[in-house]
């Protein structure tokens, strides 16, 4: 997150505290309405201008209701009661919709943030620039950089080659994927996620040279597997990423055995950590 956005955030909030529960199935924070329009209207009765805004927007045909759930979260009581939440997408809709001057601040940072995306739809190479800009500021050097568009291009070619056997789906993709990191690793991306205590990270950017190096084994030698192959349908493709996932495995062991160290490990370029713990 850039420090920009980091900023405004905190200026809009200012000390308030806007609950949130992390859905770890869903990858998702939800955060509670009732918290957020009390921190930018100042309103004295938050839930009742919850209740006329809803109203309001229902009528005026929005969806951003229809994406409200209701979710536990600690009350001032110290109780845990069910409030109205919505995920990040849905709040950002959200505070669009709330007449607020403490709101505008925060409508003009997503205004320029749409702006410069459009302009990447014309001219990609801004995105690149934008990416290699905020991994330089996390403190990757060029080298590490170079790497990781090449492992993205890697991975892009992989799909591609999924896609000649019949593999479409997001869904599809990701429990291939999941078939080559348990085969190395003993743990799916979302376990390994969860043992590095990553959320929304992207789990190879939080790898060791050693853990990426093992990653990449397994997706390269599946592509090549497949690509000579030529499976059809899952559950051929499925077999084929355990085999290349394999030779990942038996990569990881010689790895091992020569070092006296354990290829895994929960070190990550990360340095916070979360103060919450939400089952």
């Amino acid at each position: 997150m850039d420090n920009n956005k980091i900023e405004t955030i905190s200026n809009l909030f200012e000390d308030k505290e806007i609950r949130s529960v992390w859905d770890s199935e869903k990858e998702e924070y939800f955060f509670s309405v009732v918290d957020v329009i009390s921190a930018l209207t100042d309103s004295a009765e938050p839930r009742k201008y919850w209740s006329v805004l809803k109203s309001r927007l229902k009528k005026e045909g929005s969806e951003v209701t229809t994406n409200c759930s209701q979710l536990k979260m600690l009350a001032p009581d110290g109780k845990m009661r069910f409030r109205d939440a919505m995920k990040t997408n849905d709040i950002l809709r959200l505070i669009e919709s709330i007449p607020s001057a403490k709101a505008e601040p925060f409508k003009l940072w997503l205004a320029q943030l749409g702006s410069e995306r459009i302009d990447e739809v014309f001219d990609p190479e801004k995105a690149i620039k934008r990416a290699i800009h905020y991994y330089r500021k996390r403190g990757y050097d060029d080298k590490w950089i170079e790497s990781r568009i090449k492992a993205t291009l890697d991975r892009n070619r992989l799909t591609d080659i999924w896609k000649e056997g019949g593999i479409y789906q997001e869904i599809e993709y990701a429990l291939l994927t999941n078939s080559i990191y348990k085969e190395w690793s003993g743990m799916s991306a979302s376990e390994y996620k969860e043992f590095k205590g990553l959320r929304k990270e992207n789990l190879r950017d939080n790898m060791t040279d050693i853990e990426i190096a093992l990653a990449d084994i397994g997706e390269i030698t599946t592509r090549d597997i497949a690509k000579n192959e030529k499976p059809k349908g899952f559950l051929e493709n499925q077999k084929v990423a355990r085999r290349g996932g394999n030779v990942a495995k038996k990569t990881r062991e010689f790895y091992e055995e020569a070092t006296g160290l354990n290829a895994i490990t929960k070190n990550r370029s990360l340095n916070y950590s979360y103060m919450d713990k939400i089952e």
